[in-house]
């Protein structure tokens, strides 16, 4: 049976979509059949940063419908044959979506896949709560900055509440100069404050963003080591940090 993994946050544009279009290619080139869930009950954007959304016909709601079949309603990775996409609602009233249904849905994915990303949508309505039942560990979001660490610690709450483990965090955007420079928090700051383990750290790297306008998950090498070594770890590997180009940074940084 696959693990089921949602990817969250306590607010919105830290990232989570871009780490689970680019988490998601990584697992299936290292060997897993993937499946990764647009959560987002209205506002959808998985398929574009995966480049898909001209092959997106259905979602989970024509299931539901019995207007296709499960199969029909995923969408293969053009780079990786065992990465699959499932929207779960295109354009639909949110009120036509029922957990139920969802829930059965996703048993049936278990059976095809080794591992399901539920991307989430910012904030702790409908997707998030859909989420949360569906998943039984998380990847906690965060960037390196006051809202962002205080708006996860509420999320947090939510999720062991409802006896979500693990949950890890995914720290994005990290600029070392920044934190030289006292404009981001430093790591240790934000685990301090969360007290959660880290499984990944992601560099700051503008490549991503036009991965995602141009969907063909482009990013830098330091990124593509980063984005594997979280894959790996998420695989119960025990990877190292990959080193940041600058000598020495990350010990000036944590030390």
């Amino acid at each position: 049976m696959a693990r089921s993994i949602m990817i969250t946050s306590g607010k919105g544009g830290v990232g989570k979509t871009t780490l689970v279009a680019n988490l998601g290619l990584a697992l299936a080139r290292l060997g897993k059949r993937v499946c990764v869930v647009d959560m987002d009950l209205g506002l959808k954007n998985l398929d574009i940063a995966m480049g898909l959304e001209n092959r997106l016909i259905y979602d989970a709601h024509d299931i539901m419908e019995g207007r296709c079949s499960l199969q029909e309603a995923l969408v293969q990775d053009k780079r990786a044959a065992t990465l699959y996409l499932l929207s779960v609602c295109k354009t639909i009233s949110l009120d036509k979506i029922h957990f139920e249904d969802l829930k059965q849905i996703l048993e049936r994915l278990k059976e095809q896949f080794d591992l399901i990303l539920l991307d989430c949508p910012a904030g702790i309505e409908k997707g998030f709560q859909y989420s949360m039942l569906l998943a039984e560990e998380a990847l906690c979001v965060i960037q390196l900055d006051i809202a962002s660490l205080m708006d996860t610690d509420r999320v947090i709450g939510i999720l062991l509440r409802n006896q979500i483990a693990p949950i890890r965090l995914v720290i994005n955007r990290v600029n070392p100069s920044y934190i030289q420079k006292k404009i981001q928090c430093t790591l240790k700051e934000a685990l301090d404050y969360l007290s959660l383990d880290c499984a990944g750290i992601l560099y700051e790297d503008p490549l991503i963003l036009m991965g995602n306008n141009l969907g063909n998950g482009k990013m830098n090498e330091l990124s593509r080591q980063c984005i594997e070594a979280l894959a790996r770890r998420l695989l119960g590997e025990k990877v190292g940090l990959p080193r940041y180009k600058e000598k020495n940074i990350l010990q000036k940084i944590l030390g």
